[in-house]
C-alpha cells in the first residue's frame, strides 16, 4: 500500500465523513431497508432494491475512506523556496501572458476550480522540486505545455 499525502485539514474532514457514514448513515440505510422489507415481496420491491444499492454505496465509501486514512501521511506546508506539498505557486505559460495560481495538494483534495492540483497530476508532478524563475514542461492531451514559475509561497 502506498502512502497518500494530505493536509491535516483534509485528514480531519475525511475522518469526520467516515464517522458520519459509520454511525448516522448506516443507521438511516438500515431503517430504510427495514421499512422496505415490511412492504412485502422483496423480488418486486423497488424501495428494497434501492435501499440495498444505497447500503452497498455506503459500505464501499467506508472501505475507501478506511484505506485512504490508513495510508495517509500528514504533510504540513513549510515555507521554502522549493515547491512541495502545500506550496502555492504562480505560473505563466511561456507562450502567453495569463497567470495561474495553484496549490499543490493530495489527490483527495484536488479541485482545479479552486486552483488545487494533486501532486500526482502531470502539472503537480512537474512543479515538485522546482523554484521561482524555473521553467518546466509537462505532457497533456493537447501536447507538451511549457511554463515559467513566477512566485512560490
Amino acid at each position: 500500500m502506498t502512502e497518500e499525502l494530505m493536509s491535516q485539514e483534509k485528514f480531519e474532514e475525511l475522518t469526520r465523513e467516515l464517522d458520519e457514514l459509520r454511525t448516522t448513515r448506516r443507521r438511516e440505510v438500515a431503517e430504510q431497508l427495514e421499512y422496505a422489507r415490511s412492504l412485502g415481496d422483496l423480488s418486486e420491491n423497488a424501495e428494497y432494491q434501492e435501499a440495498r444499492e444505497m447500503q452497498a454505496a455506503v459500505e464501499e465509501r467506508i472501505g475507501k475512506l478506511e484505506a485512504i486514512l490508513k495510508s495517509a501521511k500528514i504533510v504540513r506546508g513549510t515555507k521554502t523556496d522549493v515547491i512541495g506539498m502545500g506550496s502555492t505557486v504562480v505560473v505563466q505559460p511561456l507562450a502567453g501572458t495569463d497567470k495561474h495560481t495553484y496549490t499543490i495538494v493530495g489527490a483527495e483534495e484536488a479541485n482545479i476550480i479552486e486552483g488545487k492540483v494533486s501532486y500526482h497530476s502531470p502539472l503537480g508532478n512537474a512543479l515538485l522540486g522546482k523554484k521561482k524563475a524555473d521553467e518546466f514542461s509537462f505532457q497533456t492531451p493537447r501536447g507538451v505545455q511549457k511554463y515559467k514559475i513566477l512566485k512560490v509561497e
